[in-house]
């Protein structure tokens, strides 16, 4: 992975866990909702995976956001 690839990944998954938290939901719960294991949720959290398009979306459905929401991290600082 690139570096630049490396701090999306990172900045994305910041986005995923904050929503997270906000949302009072475990990762356990965020991986229910999005059809996704919860150890792929801990390695989208901690910027270790490179989500597909359809990850995201089906992670910004179960947060109830639209996915250019969760994908626009242009301001986020790590």
């Amino acid at each position: 992975m690139t570096s630049m690839q490396d701090n999306i990944n990172k900045k994305v998954g910041l986005k995923v866990k904050l929503e997270r938290t906000r949302l009072g939901i475990t990762q356990e719960k965020l991986a229910e909702l999005a059809d996704l294991s919860k150890n792929s949720v801990g390695a989208i959290e901690r910027g270790e995976s490179s989500p597909t398009i359809e990850t995201l979306y089906r992670i910004a459905k179960a947060f109830s956001i639209e996915l250019h929401e969760l994908v626009n991290v242009s301001q986020m600082s790590l």
